[in-house]
């Protein structure tokens, strides 16, 4: 694998474009695929299969950095109190129950779907059908308030069904943020909830995926690969601080039906350009 400059450029952008769109509800994934139909890494395919998804470990150690007092489940400050948090430790267990529907799945059928559907015909498809489901939802969601408002009023059968929503995300173009907002919106759970829990079940999540990708890759990393894996995850890690405080106080102000409609115009761009070819 060459280490050229433009290689190292190359990934950094992919870097970029990773921490923007894990948290944006637009599809990390099916961004990185369209990247690389224009920005041809120098990599072998397994070795860029397993790093387009441990590059997320940077994005994920971000939400880890800031919201490390939410998810650590012990307190050692206080004598007076628990040093359990018990509010904590139930949180993880509902974030587990949520994680348990995509894991199935990714197990059975992952291969299938990086042999068959990594495509971007199947990614602007995908692009542009959950940006008309965040518009509507968007717009039902006008008539009606929010039925869940604190994180740790998320029940156990709650976090199952968006357990359930995050199943669709195994579909490139789909975005496992954007398929469990858009299930926490239809069940009444307020935005910034909705946004605050996709964060706390990304960690499972994407830790059992890169470890399931680094096994089937091998541990035979060349000193080179490991220096494209940092560069990736820690460019991802910067940009995804930034973007995760943005999305939080964005949506305190505004809904997602912005990134809807910039779903649907990229899916359209997707589908003209690879017509035209």
């Amino acid at each position: 694998m060459s280490l050229e400059f433009i290689e190292i450029l190359k990934v950094i952008f992919i870097g970029i474009v990773e921490g923007i769109t894990e948290w944006l509800p637009i599809s990390s994934t099916g961004h990185m695929l369209l990247v690389d139909q224009f920005i041809a890494l120098n990599m072998s395919i397994p070795f860029k299969e397993m790093f387009f998804v441990v590059i997320q470990l940077g994005a994920i150690l971000a939400v880890v950095v800031i919201f490390w007092k939410k998810m650590f489940p012990f307190q050692f400050g206080n004598k007076a109190q628990s040093i359990i948090k018990k509010e904590t430790f139930s949180l993880w267990f509902k974030v587990v129950i949520a994680c348990v529907p995509g894991a199935i799945v990714t197990i059975l059928f992952d291969d299938y779907i990086e042999a068959n559907l990594h495509t971007p015909l199947v990614i602007a498809l995908a692009l542009i059908f959950y940006g008309v489901a965040f518009i509507v939802i968007e717009l039902w969601n006008k008539k009606r308030l929010p039925t869940t408002t604190r994180l740790n009023d998320i029940t156990y059968k709650t976090a199952f069904i968006i357990g359930l929503f995050q199943v669709l995300s195994i579909i490139p173009g789909t975005s496992r943020s954007g398929a469990t907002i858009i299930g926490a919106l239809l069940i009444g759970i307020s935005r910034v909830v909705a946004a605050e829990f996709t964060f706390f079940l990304a960690v499972p999540v994407m830790f059992g995926l890169s470890a399931l990708k680094i096994l089937k890759f091998g541990f035979s990393f060349t000193s080179a690969e490991l220096l494209i894996l940092g560069i990736g995850m820690v460019v991802a890690f910067v940009v995804s601080v930034i973007v995760i405080k943005f999305l939080l106080g964005y949506i305190k102000k505004h809904d997602f039906k912005v990134f809807g409609w910039y779903r649907i115009i990229l899916g359209i761009i997707v589908i003209a350009y690879f017509a035209i070819l």
